[in-house]
């Protein structure tokens, strides 16, 4: 099952606005969700960049977030989320700050979980990722992309 993710200030393949990036404000881009299972018992958010010279960059890692909600607001960790530790060593949001002069993409999935994670603050993406393993009911994504000038 795919779950629609979309955000009211990129589309699909197009630029991230300067606002959400490590060169603007840094603050995380408003998202919307729809089409999650009913059985949803939470909500996962992981943003990564698989362009990064050295591998996959995780730039967010949220977990807990409640299955009523359709979307997250601009900078929003909304309440009783828990979010891991970035590429940056920060729990929070870390926008894009790619090397100068190439486009990396950035994709922003949402997995809808059959059960809660049980998870410590702090956790890595790939904490997250094995914890869901076998209780994702449906996902999506939406990538965006950024070139510092």
């Amino acid at each position: 099952m795919t779950i629609a993710v979309s955000s009211p200030v990129f589309n699909e393949g197009d630029q991230i606005p300067r606002r959400f990036t490590g060169d603007g404000v840094d603050v995380s881009p408003p998202l919307n969700f729809t089409g999650l299972p009913e059985q949803t018992a939470e909500l996962a958010v992981l943003v990564e960049d698989p362009d990064a010279p050295s591998g996959t960059f995780t730039h967010w890692v949220m977990w807990g977030i409640d299955p009523d909600l359709s979307g997250l607001g601009e900078g929003e960790a909304p309440a009783g989320a828990v979010q891991g530790k970035n590429g940056f060593g920060r729990r929070a949001y870390g926008g894009p700050s790619p090397p100068r002069g190439r486009s990396h993409r950035y994709v922003f999935e949402v997995l809808a979980l059959s059960e809660p994670l049980r998870l410590a603050g702090g956790a890595s993406a790939a904490d997250l990722r094995r914890a869901a393993a076998g209780k994702v009911l449906a996902s999506g994504h939406l990538t965006g992309r950024y070139k510092r000038g």
